[in-house]
């Protein structure tokens, strides 16, 4: 009789800790980010966007699942990533800080700039998604929720050229610009947080394929920050394999 209830209990043991271990699951994924810090809303002030190329942005992640039911949890983790972009842009009275290197006056200027411009984004992050997960199908799940970001390194720099910078405003004084460089790194905003959705499709039992959009509701640069005379958000689009354990 005891060897069964010895039995009986290490059963219900072992049940239990399958059930806990359930409940629980680890995915690790990798992808890179398409997008931009965009100007919300887009201002006038940029007449032509020249080109645009999203650069080599990669993402690394590792995610624990806690499920609550069959078809609800919540999932979070820890994302190393990178946000980037390169853009060059025809503007008009675009009100900017600059170095000028040739030109009428070298030196160090602020007013609005009119001619083309050429802007590179890479800004490295570590990330905390918080995210509640719906589960559609065995293969398919919808995620939305909050994402966390701490900047480890910023890199916001460009070129101005072909053109000219009224002082201080659009009536003040004219001063040609062949070349001049911008550098805003030291002044992006440390702390990033904002929106994420996504849905991830099970390709194979244990390869998936996801799709996550994220939309920062703090802008790129801090308030006060006036070298450039308008916000911008990061709003990128994070595409990547994953592997669920």
């Amino acid at each position: 009789m005891k060897k069964k209830l010895y039995i009986l209990l290490a059963l219900a043991c072992l049940c239990g800790t399958l059930s806990a271990q359930r409940k629980f699951e680890y995915r690790v994924k990798a992808g890179f980010n398409v997008g931009g810090a965009l100007p919300i809303p887009f201002p006038a002030e940029i007449r032509k966007i020249k080109s645009y190329n999203p650069t080599m942005a990669f993402s690394i992640e590792g995610n624990i699942m806690r499920r609550f039911t069959d078809k609800w949890a919540l999932l979070s983790g820890i994302r190393l990533e990178t946000k980037g972009m390169s853009t060059k842009a025809r503007v008009k009275n675009y009100a900017m800080t600059m170095n000028v290197s040739v030109g009428d006056e070298p030196g160090e200027i602020s007013g609005v700039f009119t001619g083309m411009v050429n802007t590179k984004v890479r800004n490295e992050y570590i990330t905390l998604p918080v995210l509640v997960l719906r589960e559609l199908s065995p293969r398919w799940d919808l995620r939305a929720g909050l994402f966390f970001s701490c900047l480890i390194e910023g890199g916001f720099d460009g070129t101005a050229y072909d053109g000219y910078m009224r002082e201080g405003n659009p009536v003040g004084t004219k001063v040609g610009v062949e070349a001049a460089s911008y550098d805003f790194s030291s002044d992006v905003r440390t702390f990033n947080w904002g929106g994420e959705i996504g849905a991830e499709f099970a390709a194979y039992r244990h390869l998936t394929v996801y799709a996550d959009l994220t939309w920062a509701f703090n802008s790129l640069f801090p308030k006060d920050f006036k070298s450039i005379g308008f916000p911008m958000y990061n709003v990128y689009l994070n595409i990547g394999f994953g592997y669920v354990f």
